[in-house]
């Protein structure tokens, strides 16, 4: 799942996944307030195939309404929420963005790569990653 507000980011990374060979369901939010609301939705109906939970998270920090951080501090104080990992994706290569999603728990921080070529890379490290080599837990505590 990713939560951006960029439709052209949104589907250049959705496109970067297909080319890494992410075969799963790619699903994306405009912002960070559609992120926890879909989340609460599915930990609530965990059998709704409409609303599946995510494996992995997407997260921009600079989007209206909700802003990344906001909502990385609402999923990871939620405690059916904060097992799922989540990998900042922004543009930004602050020293101090860095250092606050990681306090408020972020798993991984990314700066998002200029070429497409590279963000198929780093869809493909992702995809091996997160999705193939770590072990997650299976469902959220209640």
């Amino acid at each position: 799942m990713m939560a951006d507000d960029d439709v052209d980011d949104r589907e250049f990374v959705r496109e970067a996944f297909d080319r890494s060979g992410f075969r799963g369901e790619f699903r994306y939010v405009e912002d960070g307030g559609a992120l926890v609301e879909y989340l609460k939705r599915a930990k609530e109906k965990p059998r709704d195939r409409d609303c599946p939970m995510p494996d992995l998270i997407l997260l921009d920090l600079n989007m209206p309404r909700v802003d990344g951080y906001e909502a990385l501090k609402l999923i990871k104080s939620d405690d059916g929420l904060r097992r799922i990992p989540i990998v900042v994706l922004s543009t930004s290569e602050s020293e101090s963005d860095i250092q606050k999603t990681y306090d408020q728990g972020v798993n991984s921080f990314i700066t998002k790569p200029s070429g497409f070529e590279d963000l198929v890379e780093m869809a493909g490290r992702l995809k091996k990653y997160w999705l193939e080599l770590v072990k997650l837990p299976s469902t959220p505590p209640h």
